[in-house]
């Protein structure tokens, strides 16, 4: 029955990440906005939904570390299993945008976050209104001073739809991401609460790697039909989000307290360490490109990163 949940969950997502990226190209286009940008901010809401509702249910059933956790580890599994699979699929070509305002907000997010937990071993109230403060901010800046820069390589499969066509691909994509990693969750879950794990390693394996199955199928759709910039931009977007709107909403709903403490001696850290990664290896050995290379280094990093949380 768990297999059946997950392979179920599997097909949504693949269905809902294709419905989304249409959704999302046609949308860039009708509104003349940059496609990096509806990755960050559309896309990125959207598969950063089955977070929010994990983290959500989680908190308010006194299951912080599953919250924390799940979000944590999905930051980490963004970058190090999802950009690494990726890219094993294309290179990605970066933009300027990336290392001037993307990358920054992201290690100023985590950074945030790390110091929330460091000084009180929870997120109160108070921060995560500042949290979702910065959210808010970032989106405005976003549409206000980024609009202009498009640069957009046009593939020829681009094409104007209509708006309630790109609406009903918009939702019918959203929610099929989002029943899709239900199910992958409850599936892959149950199978791991059979070997008798804790649900810190729970969260930061096998919740953070199933809420982060929309970003993997998002991205894999994206390089595929060559919306790159979508690519990037969903996966640093989504660790945007899932910091200042998912722990960001969650607090404010109640607050998060820290229990197992290897979530501050270990697992964060190595949300930082791979986050301040991604910088060199846009740089190195040619300047603002990401290759195959750079996937390998990153599934290295997550597999290390699995192996030692187990």
């Amino acid at each position: 029955m768990n297999f059946l949940l997950i392979f179920g969950g599997l097909i949504l997502l693949i269905l809902g990440g294709n419905w989304l990226l249409k959704s999302a190209v046609a949308l860039s286009l009708k509104l003349e906005i940059p496609k990096i940008i509806i990755g960050m901010t559309v896309v990125s809401l959207a598969t950063s939904a089955p977070e929010l509702i994990v983290s959500i249910n989680a908190a308010l059933n006194n299951s912080s570390d599953l919250a924390l956790g799940n979000v944590i580890g999905s930051n980490v599994a963004n970058l190090g299993f999802v950009l690494g699979v990726t890219l094993l699929f294309g290179k990605i070509e970066v933009q300027h945008g990336f290392y001037k305002v993307d990358w920054p907000i992201m290690i100023l997010a985590s950074s945030l976050l790390f110091f929330f937990l460091k000084s009180g071993k929870v997120i109160t109230q108070i921060e995560g209104i500042i949290l979702f403060t910065f959210l808010v901010l970032f989106l405005i800046y976003l549409l206000k001073f980024q609009k202009k820069a498009v640069i957009d390589e046009m593939p020829e499969d681009d094409e104007l739809l209509p708006s309630i066509k790109i609406f009903t691909y918009l939702v019918v994509g959203g929610l099929g991401l989002w029943g899709g990693s239900e199910l992958l969750i409850k599936g892959a879950t149950n199978l791991a609460l059979d070997f008798g794990v804790t649900e810190r390693v729970i969260a930061v394996t096998v919740v953070s790697i199933g809420t982060s199955i929309p970003e993997l199928a998002a991205s894999l759709i994206a390089i595929i039909k060559k919306e790159k910039a979508i690519s990037l931009g969903n996966l640093v977007g989504s660790n945007i989000f899932n910091i200042l709107a998912v722990l960001g909403i969650t607090s404010i709903i109640t607050p998060i307290p820290v229990v197992d403490e290897r979530l501050l001696s270990n697992d964060i850290f190595w949300m930082l360490g791979i986050s301040f990664l991604i910088l060199p290896l846009v740089f190195i050995p040619k300047g603002l490109r990401l290759n195959w290379k750079d996937g390998i280094i990153l599934l290295t990093c997550y597999g290390f990163f699995i192996y030692q949380t187990l």
